[in-house]
């Protein structure tokens, strides 16, 4: 069976992803979170390092399994290794998988990142940041003109998921924006940036009213739908680059 050292891949994605220089929220300890015994044998992907996905790749993968995700192990903070956390730490080292865990980094990479692949999925050419995070450019944005409710349409087709709009700005979209996941606080950026229709994943209840009262059309796609292609493109890169089968693992949450 083929195999390639865990550390030469990390130390690829640490460069590739700039792991290290790119702002992040605590707890996302991007990275290598968990080690094996020091070769890869294949990859999963998945968004979340959850128990059910941990027990999947257990049962189905082979030993020495690198299990790239985007939301990783250590969320909750510095805690004790027992209940949730031992369960999922225990599982991973009786079965020699790694982990390895890209939040921001992936978000916002300019190939790989959720933000450009669903920008390119949707057809929005030659995208660009319209927001900052600790003076990041985040997002993509860029024109398409499409009736926004085959632009919903789309969206629910591409990603395979429920579709929420608050129609808030015209019926034909321009210029559209996506920072996906969690970012529906981010409307008054979106339309200060001179957006009509601003994608992403999920967002508060008053949100509806701020896309409402900035003339702006908000696209709620789910954070987990929106999130699930740019760990299945760095997968695919991945499996190029080391001549390792890749696999996703679907683990929606309906969220």
């Amino acid at each position: 069976m083929r195999s390639v050292a865990l550390h030469a891949i990390a130390e690829y994605l640490d460069g590739f992803l700039k792991t290290a220089t790119t702002p992040e929220y605590d707890g996302a300890l991007n990275g290598l979170q968990v080690s094996n015994r020091g070769d890869v044998t294949g990859f999963v992907t998945a968004v979340d390092a959850s128990q059910q996905t941990i027990d999947r790749v257990a049962s189905e993968c082979d030993p020495g399994t690198l299990l790239l995700v985007h939301h990783g192990l250590f969320w909750d903070g510095n805690q004790p290794m027992t209940g949730r956390r031992y369960r999922r730490i225990k599982a991973l080292m009786d079965h020699d998988i790694a982990v390895y865990s890209s939040h921001l980094p992936l978000d916002v990479h300019p190939e790989v990142g959720n933000n450009a692949v669903l920008a390119r999925m949707l057809g929005i050419v030659d995208a660009v940041p319209f927001d900052t995070y600790q003076g990041m450019p985040l997002g993509a944005a860029g024109p398409l003109i499409m009736p926004r409710n085959v632009l919903v349409d789309r969206l629910a087709e591409l990603l395979n998921t429920r579709v929420h709009l608050i129609p808030g700005g015209p019926e034909t979209t321009t210029r559209v924006g996506i920072i996906t996941g969690g970012a529906g606080s981010r409307v008054s950026e979106a339309s200060a940036a001179g957006l009509d229709t601003f994608i992403t994943g999920e967002g508060a209840h008053h949100t509806a009213f701020d896309a409402l009262e900035s003339g702006i059309n908000l696209i709620y796609a789910g954070h987990y739908a929106t999130e699930t292609v740019g760990i299945k493109a760095l997968g695919e890169l991945l499996a190029e680059q080391f001549g390792l089968r890749c696999v996703f693992h679907d683990h929606p949450t309906g969220m």
